[in-house]
């Protein structure tokens, strides 16, 4: 068996190798692949199912062979408890309080409690008496059946009146009614005839015996409710509550208790021994008792447990087996689809998580199963434990000694399944919104077919590989086909047609058209009805003929440093469509002039630094080029570029140019300008050729006292500014007037004049 998965391994590996290489000889294969995987849950709900089971961890498997005995029952919107017994099914309801025997294809009526006029309670009610005129649902429910000794059904009626009540030549009598309790949760019936009830809202446990006589209080709590009782193999009661989360283990000759497990959930909702004496708790979060008192839910999965496999008896694949698993790639080349949204009409899932408990006979504690669910029943059938959940209306399978799970049965229509019964290979389920009987055979369907949501490439794109994550037993198959096309629509016409199914053993090449858009096909059957292909995860690959880099913004900006003057950073953003590895060419070129200059080239970050010192002054373009050429060969390599909006590039100071001082016309030869008083006015103008004129100080006699001047127009605004600049109390001899202007980028340019002040 070794060597032959070897053998297989070897061989795939020279397969894949020879679908690679004549690529690589061929200068590279121009673009990088994309892989779609679909993994999960929320990934296989998009599509459609029909005799497939879409499981919470995100599997696709054969649906069980079902039929629903029964249709949904009137005024009443939960199952909440099956009784299998000599051949008939007994069946409890809510809020209606009905009891239901189902046998040789006949449902009939045993009890159904008398409706009652509803007055309005409520502000809503109040506001539309018309609505609760029309209401006729008894506030009676059946949470607990369960047969005596004499295997007469025994039915407990909570609510409005509570009681136990058994069933006699098709009347049903009361045989007892607990005056400080309102529910039944829980009836059993010991080996000797004993018969224990669990109640709320105190929390009290009742026993009588088997004529249904003599009753005691065994046990009164300090919980609102028992949920759940079972017998443990050493005669001792355990009991399940409520609020607190505990299991109990009591001495009903006694009324000794101890608490056996205090679990970290709100309630026990079941409780199982087996024949090894194992005990198992269905420890759930959500407020059960709550939601069956209002009819309503909450729910959960998510994440991946190790899956249970359905292909044998002792849940291993057989000898012929085919295991089929997806190459290795990394997480971010693969293209998860976003997270579903909720399914309409489903309550919330919970966001704590519920578990199946294993307690050894020696208080040794196993976690089994963990569940964002909410657990509702509980039973066993051979070496596996049955557990109905909600709010996705699952049924699984659990393995306890190896701790995996599946599930086997999903109701697309109702939110839970609260009640299980086991009659040899068959089980009948129960469930609530909607309520439903449902046999569940223990075949699987011989052919089911998924097909999955349209798979976007984004562009046109060759579809690759198929690849599938599964295991496929021998007397199974799983088939492919897919088709493809550019609208975003399953139903358009113009969609190809699906190809020929294709039996999946290693990778499937598709061959539907190039296309925007695929859609998959699996067929899964099974010749034998015993077993059912397992995929775990479905991974599609696609290639777009190489696209050119897009560039969607280029950006100069001058940096506002003293160190860095003169110098512009030039930022720039990129696409690939095809995810290549992209360098960049950065050039420029004066305004009105036709040829580039390069400026860098081969630069892989996303910005450069110009120093603009480098060339003239003036208006200048600046031109980014992305190359995909590291991704491709040099047939296929692509480019794309984007001219940036114009820059100055502007590193010359303002010309300072004097007209005249004292009122003469100023002539540098002239110097040192001879003046007479002490008051003179000295008229200039600043101009700049690119950059507006920001600054403009003198100073007299020295080089670091310096005024501002002020332009004639009182506002720097334009590229060229007139000054006056008024001289007073200038004292007799020479002086030197230091001038020094300023353009809005920091350009600096200082000039001087002389001049001779006489004396009166």
């Amino acid at each position: 068996m070794k060597l032959n998965n070897i053998f297989k391994t070897q061989t795939f590996v020279f397969l894949l190798l020879a679908a690679i290489l004549p690529c690589s000889l061929q200068n590279a294969c121009a673009v990088t692949s994309k892989i779609t995987s679909h993994s999960s849950s929320d990934d296989f709900q998009k599509g459609q199912a029909e005799n497939i089971i879409i499981g919470s961890k995100g599997t696709l498997q054969l649906s069980r062979t079902s039929e629903k005995v029964t249709e949904e029952f009137k005024d009443t919107w939960a199952v909440n408890s099956i009784i299998s017994s000599a051949g008939k099914i007994y069946i409890g309801t809510s809020p209606n309080g009905g009891i239901y025997q189902y046998s040789l294809g006949r449902l009939a009526t045993i009890y159904s409690a008398q409706p009652q006029d509803t007055e309005p309670n409520d502000v809503n009610d109040a506001n539309d008496k018309t609505t609760a005129k029309s209401e006729h649902l008894a506030n009676e429910h059946i949470f607990a059946m369960a047969t005596d000794i004499s295997d007469r059904l025994l039915a407990a009626i909570s609510g409005r009146r509570c009681a136990l009540c058994r069933l006699e030549s098709s009347e049903l009598i009361t045989v007892y009614e607990p005056n400080d309790a309102k529910y039944v949760f829980a009836v059993l019936v010991a080996t000797d005839g004993t018969i224990y009830l669990g109640t709320g809202p105190e929390g009290k446990i009742y026993s009588l015996d088997s004529a249904g006589e003599n009753p005691k209080l065994v046990y009164d709590s300090t919980d609102k409710n028992i949920l759940s009782l079972a017998l443990a193999k050493d005669g001792s009661l355990l009991a399940g509550s409520d609020t607190r989360g505990l299991v109990y283990k009591i001495d009903p000759a006694s009324g000794k208790a101890k608490v056996l497990y205090d679990s970290e959930q709100a309630e026990i909702t079941a409780l199982l021994v087996d024949d090894n004496g194992d005990i198992y708790a269905a420890a759930t979060s959500a407020n059960v008792v709550s939601e069956q008192d209002k009819f309503a839910s909450k729910i959960p999965p998510s994440g991946r447990p190790e899956e249970k496999s359905e292909n044998s008896k002792d849940g291993q694949s057989g000898g012929s087996s085919l295991n089929l698993k997806i190459a290795n790639t990394k997480e971010d080349s693969k293209s998860k689809n976003p997270k579903a949204t909720p399914q309409k009409g489903r309550p919330a899932k919970p966001e704590q998580l519920s578990h199946i408990y294993k307690i050894s006979p020696d208080g040794f504690v196993t976690d089994v199963f963990t569940e964002p669910a909410v657990l509702f029943a509980l039973n066993q059938q051979q070496d596996e434990l049955l557990l109905g959940t909600g709010n996705e209306a699952e049924l699984y399978t659990i393995n306890p000694t190896k701790e995996q799970s599946a599930v086997i049965y999903k109701d697309e229509k109702a939110s839970q399944i609260t009640a299980l019964a086991v009659c040899g290979d068959e089980i009948y389920l129960g469930t609530s919104n909607p309520p439903k009987l449902i046999k569940l055979n223990k075949s699987f369907a011989n052919e089911g077919t998924f097909t999955s949501d349209l798979i976007d490439a984004s562009q046109p794109a060759d579809w690759g590989k198929l690849q599938i994550d599964a295991e496929i037993p021998k007397d199974c198959s799983v088939t492919v086909s897919a088709r493809s096309g550019n609208v975003k629509d399953v139903n358009d016409p113009t969609f190809s047609d699906w190809t020929e199914p294709v039996e999946i053993k290693t990778p499937v090449q598709l061959t539907c058209p190039v296309g925007r858009f695929c859609q998959y096909k699996l067929i899964l059957k099974t010749t034998d009805g015993q077993t059912t292909p397992l995929i775990r995860e479905v991974a599609v690959a696609n290639t777009i003929p190489n696209l050119a880099p897009n560039i969607k913004e280029v950006s100069v900006e001058r940096i506002e440093k003293p160190e860095k003057q003169g110098t512009f950073e030039i930022k720039y953003q990129a696409l690939d469509d095809n995810s290549d590895t992209l360098i960049y060419t950065i050039d420029f070129r004066k305004i009105n002039r036709d040829t580039w200059i390069e400026l860098a080239e081969k630069i892989d970050k996303p910005s450069y630094e110009w120093d603009s010192r480098t060339v003239e002054d003036g208006r200048y373009e600046i031109r980014v080029t992305a190359s995909d050429e590291k991704s491709n060969s040099a047939h296929t390599k692509l480019t794309g570029a984007r001219v940036s909006d114009p820059v100055v590039a502007d590193n010359t100071g303002p010309l300072i140019d004097i007209l005249s001082i004292a009122g003469e016309e100023y002539s540098a030869l002239a110097e040192p300008i001879r003046i007479s008083g002490k008051q003179t006015v000295i008229k200039l103008s600043v101009i700049d050729k690119y950059s507006v004129v920001s600054n403009l100080d003198y100073t007299i006699d020295s080089n670091e006292d310096y005024k501002a001047a002020v332009p004639d127009d009182l506002v720097f605004d334009t590229t060229k500014e007139n000054f006056k600049i008024k001289l007073d109390d200038l004292k007799a001899g020479r002086h030197i007037i230091a001038l020094r202007a300023k353009d809005d980028v920091g350009n600096t340019t200082y000039r001087s004049t002389e001049i001779e002040v006489s004396e009166k």
